[in-house]
């Protein structure tokens, strides 16, 4: 009737003394400890004052620590902003969005160019010298290479503009993507 197991109902009265009810759905008193319906608005209020608009609690109490106020725990200030249903971005600044990577998919040669500039060892110990390289996605063929002694973006931005005029491509009539390789996998590349 009670749709209790007979194991509860013996766990219960363990030791002839009735024990509370464990059950997660039980119907619990509040703590004694509980934030009042005031704190709770002065929590509210701090993080929507004009200050604390674009900080998050972990930053609003240690601010607050610091002046000799204490209003609540970091962790309280997270149930209260969550329980109002305010646990997200605040403040002027723009929301964090989540966009998908541009992908690419050369079809054809020079479509599709990546560089990067790796460092090299030389015989003199903490001198290097950089190997500046442009790779045709579609091809995989080494459209231009250079080595340096100094990293520069001036040595990277000629080498491309030679690689462009020894490839015989004119920028204005179709674009070429230029991928700078970071170590990341080639998305684009099909």
């Amino acid at each position: 009737m009670l749709s209790l197991s007979v194991r509860t109902f013996q766990r219960w009265i363990d030791d002839d003394q009735v024990r509370s009810d464990k059950r997660k759905e039980a119907v619990r008193p509040a703590p004694s400890n509980q934030l009042s319906n005031e704190e709770r608005e002065q929590i509210l209020k701090i993080c929507h004052s004009e200050r604390f608009k674009s900080m998050p609690p972990s930053q609003i109490v240690p601010t607050l620590t610091d002046e000799g106020i204490y209003v609540a725990s970091e962790s309280s200030f997270y149930r209260v902003l969550r329980a109002a249903g305010q646990q997200h971005h605040r403040g002027r600044s723009r929301k964090p969005t989540k966009k998908q990577p541009t992908s690419y998919c050369a079809t054809a040669p020079n479509q599709i160019w990546s560089w990067d500039i790796t460092c090299l060892n030389s015989t003199v110990r903490g001198m290097y010298y950089y190997l500046y390289m442009v790779l045709d996605i579609y091809s995989r063929r080494i459209v231009a290479w250079e080595v340096h002694i100094e990293e520069s973006a001036e040595h990277a931005s000629r080498m491309i503009q030679k690689a462009c005029m020894q490839q015989k491509i004119n920028l204005l009539e179709r674009p070429l993507v230029l991928h700078s390789d970071n170590g990341s996998p080639m998305k684009g590349a099909c």
